[in-house]
């Protein structure tokens, strides 16, 4: 590194241009990307408060109200609707009295605590608007039956005493374990009450009992305090360990799902809002948890939650998704917080299917969506984002003078069927594929075979159905059905399953294969029944015929059994065939299960494949998914936009899964077509796509684009050169073909099947690399290199600047620009590549370059 800098120093042309050249980096393009990058916070006010002559409505929820027991308690939603006709949550504004304060109290934040048998009402005021509750109340003072598994086990969950940092992660904590977030309470109750001779518990005197002296500090604890003397957790579980620790009976109901009211609400900024939390019971019952469930916000810089059910917005707008989460349950509340601005009146024309999602999306939100972009903005961003590829001069001038007003749908059409854009996807879908021969030799044939498939696959437009059934029902040798190669990398049923579930179905069920999932509804049975669909999968190896010349003679072949079974974890059984929410599914002897589980997936109906794959290249487009992380869809990490990517799904299917549909729904549609510069109103807008997000390009296409610009393509030895000519880096096959400039710039080495093993944030290697690297300088210096070829021509500087800056940002130069340059070459005299290296050195380290906006 020593000696590099060295050199570096030495050039004292390069050193200037670091400071000489800057007018030649502030274009606003880049200042942009660099605005969109990281907003600033806005300053908002707290919303005030509603004055009483404002509203038309006050309502309470429920209606009414039954408790049982000491222990029960009831959560009030106070809502008041406007003249407008919008809502507003007045639970911790209003005033409360109860007509029989002997029977219940309420808190200032809604909470109905029962103090006493009877019948009583309670009364809810808001200056002159009031509303009445009947609240009947049983069994205050009798000692009702507990479930450990109910009642007891969420406690833990609450104060995380079960969680993966504590008591529930494998080993425990200080010789104490419990089961990992309450996923099994029968691990949790012989723990307390068996263990260590059951020290932990004292039923003669239950505030001597070890677990609550600890719980609340009175003896030292390395989890600090989790409870207070006087809270509900403490008295419940007081009242257990007085009763003698009871399990509870088999016939004890038991949870079946949680529900939220209300389940979405339009939040202004800088407001709040009480939610509550039901469980529904196998018996029909239904029961306020709301102080018992757990709660976490999925964006935290648009709303927050405490452990009350309590929402509160901040300064940001945008959606926001609340997860409850209780004995492996989930629910979500969804808080919809618009900017709150007066906007100025706006239309957006419709041109496909994602403007209607996006632009109804915008007005609920208070957003103004940005410009569209100009010609020349637009035709670099599609080459980069379905080709991979830098367009030519010659492309944009053409293009920017076609006076069709259907042009960009033309392009759209040219560049699908074009080459580059086969390759380019390909390489998307090897990368989670997992296309890679791990430096084995043996293996070359079936990964350049492998990608080749799906190159062609991708050109042909494969309906996407028949693409995953051939690459999950594969069976065959890697020459025959290439396709097979899938099985070489993955071998035991928990890579199927996680692999399946992450590509396929944007799932992530990892954490299932061994307890409950914790953010969503799948269990290990879940897991396990999926797992055994590939049960039957058998290998073996048969000589090969045509291998590659010096590759070893032997190739594996794909079938499946007639019998085979993979055992359920949890139970130690073979599991059940049974796919994600569907019933089990009985698969003969001579069956291949795999085709069973593939017709469940690609029917349209199915809530997870059409989805998944619309989701995945949406983010493609836009750099972010309308569920991202792309490939976490679950219940508690809801999509962005729903409508939107129901639609897309939608279109999908009703195209008979054509990829290439799919496509054109998208780039076609005016949203993709928006400028990166923001506005007033969008400029804060980074889930909603009110503007165009502007992306740093990936490591093999900023290495093509750098070879294109420079005019020094990089030269990759290995491969057939009947098949890849001209060579480019979006074109290698598999991870084998290697250079210091695709690991820096973060290509995935294909260990797993997520896309995140792709690495685009910026850091300081990257751009050492692009500003002093051997590799980088030698294609700048070489001869036949662009800065050479410039040199030589004999045409005027500024027409040769001109075609650099459309080689490189496909836009002419601004007169800033054209004087900066032009007086760098007068500078340098007679010598001009000298020169033009510097100039070309330069425009490749902008942010205008290395982004596509």
């Amino acid at each position: 590194m020593e000696r590099t800098f060295a050199r570096w120093l030495k050039r004292p042309t390069r050193l200037l241009l670091l400071s000489g050249l800057a007018m030649l980096l502030g274009t606003s393009s880049v200042r942009s990307a660099e605005t969109t990058a990281i907003p600033a916070t806005p300053t908002v006010q707290p919303a005030a408060l509603p004055k009483p002559s404002d509203l038309a409505k006050l309502e309470i929820y429920p209606s009414k109200l039954t408790l049982k027991g000491g222990d029960d308690a009831g959560q009030l939603i106070i809502t008041g609707t406007l003249a407008n006709g919008r809502l507003v949550d007045l639970t911790g504004d209003v005033t409360y009295e109860a007509s029989d304060a002997k029977i219940v109290r309420i808190t200032t934040t809604g909470r109905v605590v029962p103090t006493g048998d009877g019948a009583t009402q309670v009364v809810a005021k808001y200056g002159d608007k009031s509303i009445a509750l009947p609240v009947s109340v049983s069994a205050v003072n009798e000692n009702l039956p507990i479930n450990f598994t109910n009642q007891i086990v969420p406690i833990f969950t609450k104060l995380s005493c079960n969680g993966g940092g504590c008591h529930g992660k494998i080993a425990g904590q200080n010789g104490f374990r419990l089961g990992l977030l309450g996923f099994d309470p029968d691990l949790d109750y012989a723990t307390l009450v068996k263990e260590a001779r059951g020290r932990r518990l004292f039923p003669a005197a239950p505030d001597s009992s070890l677990f609550l002296l600890k719980a609340t500090a009175k003896m030292p604890h390395g989890g600090g305090k989790k409870m207070e003397p006087d809270s509900d957790e403490y008295k419940l579980v007081r009242r257990w360990i007085a009763a003698g620790m009871p399990y509870g009976s088999p016939s004890d109901p038991t949870v079946t799902h949680i529900s939220v009211y209300p389940e979405h609400r339009v939040l202004s900024r800088q407001s709040r809002q009480q939610f509550a939390v039901y469980a529904h019971y196998t018996d029909g019952s239904i029961e306020d948890i709301t102080r018992r469930a757990q709660y976490d916000s999925n964006d935290t810089e648009i709303a927050t939650v405490d452990t009350h059910a309590l929402v509160r917005t901040l300064s940001m707008s945008g959606e926001a998704a609340i997860m409850a989460r209780y004995q492996g349950h989930v629910a979500v509340f969804r808080a919809t917080v618009p900017l709150g601005e007066k906007t100025p009146e706006w239309q957006f024309p419709e041109q496909t299917v994602v403007d209607k999602h996006t632009s109804k999306q915008w007005r609920e939100l208070g957003l103004v969506p940005s410009e569209r972009a100009n010609d020349e903005t637009f035709i670099r961003r599609l080459y980069l984002d379905l080709t991979g590829t830098l367009p030519t001069p010659t492309q944009v001038k053409q293009f920017v003078a076609d006076a069709n007003p259907a042009k960009r749908d033309v392009l759209v059409d040219q560049l699908l069927d074009s080459p580059e854009y086969a390759y380019y996807f390909a390489n998307k879908w090897a990368d989670i594929l997992r296309v890679k021969r791990n430096g084995d030799a043996t293996r070359m044939t079936g990964t350049f075979g492998f990608h080749d498939w799906i190159r062609q696959a991708m050109a042909e437009d494969m309906p996407y159905d028949r693409f995953v059934r051939s690459i999950l029902g594969a069976t065959g040798d890697e020459v025959k059905n290439p396709p097979t190669v899938w099985y070489k990398e993955l071998q035991q049923p928990e890579q199927f399953v996680d692999d399946t579930a992450q590509v396929f179905l944007g799932q992530r069920l990892g954490c299932a294969n061994c307890h409950h999932h914790p953010y969503e509804k799948w269990s290990q049975d879940d897991y396990w029944g999926l797992a055994a669909f590939f049960g039957r999968v058998g290998r073996k190896n048969v000589p090969m015929n045509g291998a590659l010349p010096g590759a070893p003679q032997q190739m594996q072949v794909v079938f499946s059994r007639s019998s085979g079974s993979v055992n359920n974890k949890r139970t130690g059984q073979p599991a059940k065939f049974k796919p994600l929410d569907g019933p089990v599914v009985d698969v003969a002897g001579e069956d291949d299960p795999r085709q069973a589980l593939l017709d469940w997936m690609v029917q349209p109906k199915n809530p997870f494949f059409a989805r998944a794959v619309a989701n995945r290249y949406w983010a493609h487009f836009f750099g972010r998914g309308i569920v991202d992380p792309i490939d976490d869809m679950r219940v508690t990490n809801p999509p962005s936009n729903p409508a939107l990517l129901d639609a897309l799904a939608d279109t999908l299917t009703s195209n008979q899964y054509s990829l290439k549909s799919l496509v054109k729904a998208i780039v076609k549609s005016r949203t993709y077509q928006l400028s990166a510069i923001p506005n007033e109103f969008n400029k804060h807008d980074k889930q909603a796509y009110a503007r165009y997000y502007p992306k740093r390009m990936s490591a093999e296409v900023l290495l093509d684009a750098v070879g294109q610009v420079t005019g020094s393509p990089t030269a990759f030895g290995g491969l057939p050169s009947d098949k890849f000519a001209p060579q480019r880096a979006i074109m290698l096959p598999d991870e084998n073909f290697s250079t210091y400039f695709l690991e820096v710039f973060g290509r995935p080495s294909r260990i797993s099947a997520c896309e995140c093993e792709r690495v685009s944030e910026a850091n300081l290697a990257q751009a050492l690399h692009l500003l002093n690297s051997d590799e980088v300088q030698s294609k700048l210096s070489r001869g036949g290199s662009r800065a050479d070829l410039l040199a030589k021509d004999a045409r005027p500087d500024a027409e040769k600047l001109e075609e650099l800056w459309m080689w490189a940002f496909s836009r002419k130069p601004t007169k800033a620009d054209l004087d900066a340059a032009l007086a760098h070459i007068q500078k340098h005299g007679a010598n001009k590549k000298t020169a033009y290296e510097n100039i070309v050195w330069a425009l490749i380290n902008t942010k205008e370059f290395v982004f596509n906006q």
